[in-house]
């Protein structure tokens, strides 16, 4: 079970988005700058992300790309599905039919494990991801010399 490159490009682009939209549209060929994403897959990416209404494009000087929600209510999870990615651990794509026609051993095993997945990319928000990574950047450490 693998997050293809898609899942994870087009999250590390949200949260570039989410963290340099405040003050205004983000043009992608920034995002493809900062992240080392080609601009061609950035745009395909975000015509899906658009579909899905995650983000909005506005034109003109000044365009680019805008968060369609706020950060603490755009999940992890939507953004991979929107990116047309799912992560799946079954062998039959979660049809049951992995051992001739009906469930292998170990099917509802690999169901639950996507289910955790699902549930824990969920309740992921881009705004959780930014405070972390905020709170990390923020935090100093002390190095003492005892004798």
């Amino acid at each position: 079970m693998r997050l293809t490159t898609k899942g994870r490009f087009a999250v590390t682009a949200m949260i570039d988005l989410a963290m340099n939209a405040q003050t205004g549209a983000v043009k992608l060929s920034a995002i493809s700058e900062r992240q080392s994403i080609s601009l061609s897959y950035l745009e395909q990416l975000f015509s899906k992300l658009r579909r899905a209404e995650l983000v909005e494009s506005l034109r003109g000087p000044g365009g680019g790309y805008i968060l369609a929600a706020p950060a603490s209510q755009i999940n992890i999870a939507q953004i991979i599905a929107a990116a047309e990615d799912r992560l799946d651990a079954t062998q039959c794509s979660s049809k049951a039919d992995c051992h001739h026609g009906a469930p292998c051993l170990t099917h509802d095993l690999w169901e639950n494990l996507n289910k955790t997945i699902n549930d824990y990319l969920s309740s992921v928000t881009l705004q959780s991801i930014i405070e972390q990574k905020t709170a990390a950047k923020d935090q100093v450490v002390h190095f003492t010399h005892i004798h």
